[in-house]
C-alpha cells in the first residue's frame, strides 16, 4: 500500500495542541461541552477534552455518540451486513450549551447530518460547533468545520487514514489510495 504520511505523531499532538486552544478562545464565556463521534471521533474528542481542561482548570462534559441508524446510505450496505453499533454516552444536559462536535475527518458531510439529527434525539444545544482532525474536501452537504487540524486536498479516489494509539497502536494521519470497505465499517469511506 502506498500512503504519504501527512501528520505523525507529534504533528497530531500539536494540532490538537492548537485546536483546544481555539477551542478555549473562542467559547470562553460558554457553558461548554466536547461530543465525539464513533469511532476515531470519540478517542480526538478525549484527546480534546483533556487538553481543555488543562488549559481552563474546568470539568468540561465529555460525550460520544453512535451514529449508525443516523446515516442516510445505511441502505448501500450489502444484504446482511450490519453496522457496527456503540453505545452513546450523553450524560449531561445539552441545553444551553455549546456542544463541539468532534470527528476525524471531514469529507461528503453526511457524518456531521447524521451526528446533528442524533444530538437532537438528547436535546437542544444552544449552539454546535464542529472540530475535525482533517478536512479533504468532497463536500456533498453544506457543512464547513469551526476548528480544522488539518486541511489535506485530496482526489476523490485517495483515502484519508487516520490512525489512533489508542485503536491503531500509532498516532499518524496518511493519504493514500482508495481500498474496500471493511465489513460493517462505513465510517471508514473517508
Amino acid at each position: 500500500m502506498n500512503e504519504k504520511v501527512v501528520l505523525d505523531r507529534e504533528d497530531l499532538r500539536r494540532t490538537l495542541v492548537r485546536i483546544a486552544h481555539e477551542i478555549v478562545e473562542k467559547n470562553a464565556s460558554e457553558a461548554l461541552a466536547i461530543v465525539g463521534v464513533h469511532t476515531r471521533g470519540a478517542i480526538v474528542a478525549r484527546r480534546l477534552h483533556a487538553l481543555i481542561g488543562e488549559l481552563t482548570g474546568e470539568n468540561v462534559p465529555l460525550g460520544d455518540i453512535d451514529i449508525s441508524f443516523y446515516r442516510d446510505d445505511i441502505d448501500a450496505r450489502a444484504p446482511g451486513d450490519s453496522p457496527v453499533v456503540h453505545a452513546s454516552h450523553l450524560d449531561f444536559e445539552m441545553s444551553g450549551r455549546t456542544i463541539v462536535l468532534v470527528d476525524d475527518v471531514l469529507f461528503t458531510g453526511r457524518t456531521v447530518r447524521a451526528a446533528i439529527d442524533a444530538l437532537f434525539d438528547y436535546g437542544r444545544p444552544e449552539r454546535i460547533q464542529l472540530a475535525v482532525l482533517a478536512d479533504r474536501g468532497h463536500r456533498e452537504l453544506p457543512f464547513r468545520a469551526d476548528y480544522v487540524g488539518k486541511n489535506l486536498p485530496t482526489s476523490r479516489d485517495e483515502r484519508v487514514f487516520v490512525r489512533l494509539e489508542e485503536h491503531d497502536e500509532i498516532d499518524e494521519v496518511a493519504i493514500g489510495a482508495g481500498s474496500p470497505v471493511a465489513a460493517g465499517d462505513l465510517e471508514d469511506t473517508r
